[in-house]
């Protein structure tokens, strides 16, 4: 398990009573790299020789709705989201955003599943992504792997042997994989995300997050159970990741049985 600490620009590390800060990882406002093995993306605005991640949203692949329904702790649907204040606009392939650190409590597994609630709580999360080569005009990039990692309903973060709401993908020949999961809860001091690293071959990796509109947001923690505990109180306007991001990273939900659903492009240089 990797020392990380994740902490925002002038933000305290997790004070939750409970919560275990002995990993959270620094802002380093770019792409992680780890010894000998990673290939950063510059980007062009911003502070010089930054790393960057490639990512745009697409639109939900057909034919594959209902498959998170299954999984809801929260028999009720969903209410259809309103029009978010902070949800972007469906942009075109391969818009740049910038990247951002690996996150708490990263595992370096090689946990090759599509579900991995692990019988953790919270409102059903499909998440459909496709990652492109983006010097190749987009091309979608078959055999990459693809990893995800979030907090649960409670902000917390499976360490030790503990292995819920992690796992890896191989994407197909079309460039896309599917993970099945919740909508992650919060913890002190960022804004709700979900953390995500793409391996297109051994030497070379991508680090980033998603994020989600808060409006939305709202409406998902009246549900059980996240009513339990109070609401966030750090929205993604006050996170220097997402600030970073212009909000290029944020998620656009749509209702899918007893859940959500959204689809994402990643694209890689």
């Amino acid at each position: 398990m990797a020392d990380n600490n994740e902490t925002d620009t002038g933000i305290g590390a997790d004070a939750r009573p409970g919560a275990d800060n002995s990993n959270d990882d620094s802002d380093s406002g770019g792409v992680v790299s780890s010894p000998a093995s990673r290939r950063a993306l510059l980007l062009a605005a911003g502070s010089a020789g930054a790393a960057a991640v490639l990512s745009a949203a697409c639109a939900a692949p057909a034919g594959t709705r209902g498959a998170a329904a299954a999984r809801s702790a929260s028999p009720p649907r969903p209410p259809s989201p309103a029009p978010s204040k902070t949800a972007q606009a469906a942009a075109p392939a391969c818009v740049l955003a910038v990247g951002a650190g690996a996150g708490p409590y990263y595992l370096d597994l090689d946990l090759v599943r599509s579900d991995i609630t692990q019988g953790r709580g919270g409102v059903p999360l499909r998440l459909d992504l496709t990652v492109v080569r983006v010097p190749d005009g987009c091309r979608p990039l078959a055999a990459a792997g693809v990893e995800v990692w979030h907090a649960d309903a409670d902000g917390d973060y499976s360490t030790g042997k503990d292995t819920f709401l992690r796992g890896t993908q191989i994407t197909d020949r079309t460039g896309r994989c599917v993970f099945h999961t919740i909508v992650p809860g919060w913890y002190a001091g960022l804004a709700p995300h979900i953390h995500f690293k793409v391996r297109p071959d051994t030497r070379t990796e991508t680090t980033s997050q998603f994020f989600f509109p808060e409006d939305l947001l709202t409406q998902i923690y009246t549900r059980r159970p996240y009513a339990r505990r109070t609401p966030p109180e750090h929205p993604n306007q006050r996170d220097s990741r997402y600030r970073a991001a212009g909000g290029a990273m944020t998620l656009t939900l749509t209702p899918d049985g007893n859940g959500y659903r959204a689809a994402h492009t990643i694209g890689i240089a």
